[in-house]
This record gives structure tokens, C-alpha cells and sequence, in this order.
């Protein structure tokens, strides 16, 4: 369902932008306050693990988050009509993909677990391919049903894909919770214990600064809402034009990752992340060409030149992010891989939220509106160098892989991978669609 969900991605944009009349700043803030059901999505992991619903523990979660999903889209569809019911709405639909992509999680690893060694991590590759293969057919269809139809159209055709999922929720073979099993989990002694694993984990030096340095990385502002406000006014570039930017984008997120598993994942954390920064900084700076209209000067074409920035800043964003997925499973201590894991990407979350508010902040303070770009050069800047602020603190990072100083210190460790394997590829597709409603034209993060 996430990958099909970018069907409404673009028309969420343009209803924000040309329907309700938000200017850059406002579309800004409301697209971190979607963000927030991902920041807290550990709890919902929590409810569905704690709280069965007559006996099962994922199908009924799923039926709820279909339901909830189709309604908050026919909403949108038909009776939104400002900026007050458009945040609750989203908000809504955001809060529906983000439980059902906990209990997706769960059914994977509790699939998973039932793997041969020879089979591992191939159910979780097809959960991340089918994915993929969703959000590349959406892609351009994004832009091409808008150039065809109305935004409410399209929230109409998207309100029937969650509604598949709530009907398909119950052909999922799951087996009732007994009494025996739900007494056991109701024992508050374990919860307990585990919430003190994880903090006593949180405090550690060896988590805690490459969790901050991540944190500060990622919180740094972004100018996404204005410039996807200067690429349809200034520019004029149409909705079946953004469709092809973000096909484009997605197969440039696809060689992101091979170049990064054929090329780069034997590289330390330090060095990768700490290179990541610089280049991303430098890359995500090209933008300026465009909105200067340097590159008319050189005799590039603004379509062209968007086309082949938007596959170097998201093949780039792309390596720059997958060293934090992994870094983040391989953090994690022996016992609470997943909930520890969970909490790290949620800080990640957590962090682009703050991203897109502070944006959000900027682009209301230097003036940027949907008419005045003046100093849209000036938010671009700026959001990129802030980038580089981060980098005195790099030797927060691990030079090493932790798992291997953990397995010298204590000669026991677990195939943490195994987490990063079954899940960071679907939290990439999660950054993406963290919110679903974040204007999409140059993925690259900072612009």
C-alpha cells in the first residue's frame, strides 16, 4: 500500500498549494505535523503486541488502519475544504500507513523467523520489492492522472487501495492469541524490564553520540515546500512533467542502494557519513543553477537540467541515508534489537519533522512566498551549509563496526544485520513517504 499511495502524493501538493491557498511556509509546517504517527510509531508496535482484538494480534489493526485510510482519503475527497480539516485529515491518512506498515513489520518477522538459513532475508526483500514496484508504476501516473483529472478524483482512486488492504487483512493466516499467552504478555514486569534495557542501552556513550550526530544531521532545515512552489510558478513545469521527475527520482533511489551495497558498505560508518555530509552539502548547492537561471546561461534547458539534478541529488541523498539504517541496527545490543531499533528511527523521524518545521520557520522569515523567490537562493544556501554544521562532531561516529567491538569485548553477539536487512530498505521507503505529503519534485533532502 505505501508504494501505491504515491499515486496522491503529487495531487496532495498541488490541493495544498492551488485549492486551499497555503503559501510555501504553511505547506511547510503542515507537512511535519503529517510526520507525527511515524515519530511515535513504537507504540503502535506496543498495542498491536499488547492488545489483541478478539484473539489476533495483526488483522484486525490492519482492517482498522484500511478503514481509516479510505475514510481520511473520501474525506479529503469531498468535504475538505481548509487548512484546519486538511491537517487533521492528513494527519489521519499518515497515522494509516504508519500502523499499517508496524503490523506489515511484525507479520515479516514473525515470517521470517520461520526462514531456513538458505531462504533468510528473502521475504523481506520481496516485501521491500513489492513496495518499490508500487511506487515506480505511481510514479508517473501521479503526474499524468492530474493532468486528466481533479485532485478530488484522485483521492477518490486512492481512498480504494486501503479499503483492498482492509479486505485483504483477513486472507493473512494468524493464529489466535490463547489466554495462556495473552496473561503472560499482560505481565508488566517484562514491559518493564525491557523499558529499562532500552534506556540503559540509550545512555551508552556508544549509542548515544552517533544517535545525536544523526539527530542533529537530519534536523537541519529543509526548503522542499519552496521549491516545489518555485518549480510549478516560476517554472510553470506541470504536473505531468513532476510525474516524470519522480519516476526518475525512484529509479535514482533504486541505484542509490546497489551502488551502495556494491560499493560502499564495507566503508566505516565515520568515513562514509562524514564524506556523505560534504558531498550531499555540495551536491544539493547544483539547485542554484536552476534557481538563478544559470543554467539558461549555459544553454540547458530548465526541464532537462531538473531531470538529471534530480537523479544525482536523490542517487546521492540515497547513499548519504542508507549508512544510518545500518548504523542504527548495528547499534543495537543483543536482546532488544527491534524495540531499540524501532526507537532509533523514530528519533530519525523525529529529527525530519523538526527539519520541516524549521524549514518551514526560515521560509517564512527571508520572505520566500508563492510569488516572491527572491531570496529563494538564500534558502537554499542556507539549508544546505547548515548541513556541514554537524561535521566537527563526526568523531561521535564509530570508525569501526560496533557488532565487532562488541564481539571483542564480550565474545557474544547477535547478527544484528539481520534487523537492517529485514527493515532498512523499507525505512527508506519509509523516509519517503515520511509525510505522504511532503511536496516531491528534487528528493534530495536539503535544497
Amino acid at each position: 500500500m505505501q508504494g501505491i499511495l504515491g499515486l496522491a502524493r503529487l495531487a496532495v501538493s498541488f490541493f495544498l498549494k492551488d485549492d486551499l491557498g497555503l503559501t510555501p511556509a504553511q505547506m511547510g509546517a503542515l507537512t511535519g505535523i503529517a510526520a507525527i504517527p511515524w515519530v511515535i510509531k513504537p507504540l503502535f508496535g506496543f498495542i498491536s503486541d499488547g492488545l489483541p482484538i478478539f484473539s489476533y494480534r495483526r488483522r484486525p489493526y490492519l482492517v482498522i488502519s484500511g478503514l481509516l485510510g479510505s475514510l481520511s482519503w473520501i474525506l479529503l475527497a469531498t468535504v475538505v475544504s481548509n487548512v484546519w480539516l486538511a491537517t487533521v485529515t492528513l494527519l489521519l491518512t499518515s497515522l494509516s500507513v504508519a500502523i499499517s506498515d508496524v503490523i506489515v513489520d511484525s507479520l515479516v518477522v514473525e515470517r521470517a523467523r520461520k526462514e531456513s538459513l538458505s531462504q533468510a532475508g528473502s521475504l523481506q526483500s520481496l516485501t521491500w520489492g513489492v513496495s518499490a514496484f508500487g511506487g515506480l508504476i505511481t510514479a508517473y501516473l501521479s503526474g499524468l492522472l492530474l493532468e486528466r483529472f481533479s485532485n478530488q478524483i484522485v483521492f477518490e482512486i486512492t481512498a480504494i487501495f486501503p479499503f483492498i488492504v482492509c479486505l485483504a487483512a483477513w486472507l493473512i493466516a494468524e493464529e489466535p492469541v490463547s489466554k495462556n499467552e495473552l496473561l503472560s504478555q499482560q505481565d508488566q514486569s517484562l514491559v518493564k524490564q525491557q523499558i529499562k534495557q532500552v534506556w540503559k542501552a540509550i545512555k551508552q556513550k556508544s549509542i548515544f553520540l552517533p544517535t545525536a550526530f544523526v539527530f542533529l544531521w537530519q534536523a537541519t532545515p529543509n526548503g522542499d515546500s519552496a521549491f516545489f512552489y518555485f518549480a510549478t510558478n516560476e517554472l510553470g513545469f506541470e504536473p505531468e512533467f513532476l510525474g516524470r521527475v519522480r519516476l526518475v527520482t525512484s529509479v535514482a533511489a533504486l541505484l542509490g542502494v546497489l551502488i551502495y551495497q556494491k560499493f560502499l558498505k564495507n566503508v566505516s560508518f565515520r568515513n562514509i557519513l562524514g564524506w556523505s555530509v560534504v558531498i550531499s552539502s555540495a551536491f544539493g548547492m547544483t539547485t542554484l543553477l536552476l534557481v538563478t537561471h544559470t543554467n539558461r546561461l549555459l544553454g540547458i534547458d530548465d526541464h532537462l537540467f531538473s531531470l538529471g539534478d534530480s537523479l544525482i541529488l536523490t542517487v546521492a541523498g540515497q547513499i548519504a541515508f542508507l549508512p544510518i539504517l545500518v548504523l542504527s541496527a548495528r547499534l543495537c545490543p543483543k536482546g532488544i534489537e527491534a524495540t531499540l531499533f524501532a526507537l532509533l528511527m523514530s528519533i530519525v523521524n523525529l529529527a525530519n519533522l523538526l527539519s520541516h518545521e524549521l524549514g518551514s520557520l526560515l521560509t517564512h522569515w527571508l520572505g520566500v512566498t508563492e510569488t516572491n523567490f527572491n531570496n529563494l537562493w538564500l534558502l537554499i544556501t542556507i539549508t544546505n551549509l547548515s548541513t556541514l554544521l554537524p561535521l566537527p562532531l563526526v568523531k561521535w561516529l564509530p570508525n569501526n563496526d560496533p557488532q565487532a567491538e562488541e564481539l571483542e569485548e564480550q565474545e557474544n553477539i547477535s547478527y544484528v544485520g539481520e534487523v537492517y536487512e529485514g527493515k532498512a530498505l523499507g525505512t527508506v521507503t519509509d523516509d519517503a513517504l515520511i509525510p505522504d505529503v511532503i511536496p516531491e519534485f528534487i528528493t534530495n533532502k536539503k535544497k
